[in-house]
């Protein structure tokens, strides 16, 4: 019983990121961080919950949203009080960045990552040093099988996508990048 009502939870809260070309949001550029990338694509498509994705584009990635995993109530709460929604009218830029880390990573101890991605990294305090001019929605993937263990989902106006790629570059800067193994970064425009 609690199985099913955990696989309807995840199902409700899962999104589906199809390359191709249909979405709506158009590909501006795509390029891999570390490791390998993802087929070249013109568009991205968004679908969520269980629907069946009938559509034989070039991939399609899965994840699901939970709770925050490394976050002390302190950070949680004034993440959720600074946090935007996502789909505002202004935010015509997005970014996906899917992200692998490496079994070193996963093979240390919960509070240990919670050290390197917090304490040493800070994370969650850099990331709110952008709110609310970028949104972010993360979804876990590695314990569905996914090729990624993160789908990450920024949203910004045109007038933020200086700032976008400064967040970026110093979260690439953290020792919880030495950890990363496989990084594409898809930049992305809303269609009209």
């Amino acid at each position: 019983m609690l199985r099913s009502i955990n696989q309807r939870r995840i199902l409700s809260n899962r999104y589906t990121f199809i390359g191709g070309t249909q979405g709506a949001w158009r590909v501006v550029r795509m390029s891999s961080f570390r490791g390998a990338g993802l087929r070249a694509v013109e568009r991205i498509d968004i679908v969520t919950g269980d629907a069946p994705v009938p559509r034989a584009d070039a991939w399609s990635l899965h994840g699901f949203t939970s709770n925050v995993r490394y976050g002390t109530r302190a950070e949680v709460t004034t993440l959720a009080a600074r946090q935007p929604l996502l789909n505002r009218p202004e935010a015509g830029c997005a970014a996906l960045i899917p992200i692998k880390k490496s079994a070193a990573w996963w093979g240390l101890p919960q509070d240990e990552r919670r050290a390197i991605f917090e304490e040493t990294s800070r994370h969650t305090a850099i990331g709110l040093e952008y709110l609310p001019a970028i949104a972010r929605r993360l979804h876990h993937c590695r314990d569905i099988g996914e090729p990624f263990d993160f789908l990450t989902w920024f949203e910004f106006a045109p007038q933020h996508a200086a700032a976008f790629d400064e967040l970026v570059a110093r979260l690439r800067a953290t020792p919880e990048w030495d950890f990363v193994e496989r990084e594409v970064d898809i930049r992305l425009e809303r269609v009209e």
